[in-house]
């Protein structure tokens, strides 16, 4: 009968904490204010000036050795 109560109340308390995750993340934002947003977008402006392109997995395994090591 004890082991019920505790997987009972094991069960309450993971919900009751699964459910304060969830509302946490609906109900708490965060906005950038003037100066993080200004931060962003200078950071934007220097990689785009730098030629910066954002590479997909495809491509970092083309640029990676990925065929091993050849002793000969």
């Amino acid at each position: 009968m004890t082991t019920i109560i505790a997987i009972a109340a094991f069960i309450i308390i993971a919900l009751v904490g699964w459910f304060i995750a969830e509302a946490k993340g609906k109900f708490v934002t965060y906005n950038n204010n003037e100066q993080e947003q200004a931060v962003l977008d200078q950071n934007k402006c220097s990689l785009e000036q730098n030629g910066y392109n954002e590479l997909n997995i495809k491509d970092v395994i083309r640029t990676i050795a990925t065929t091993g090591y050849s002793a000969v």
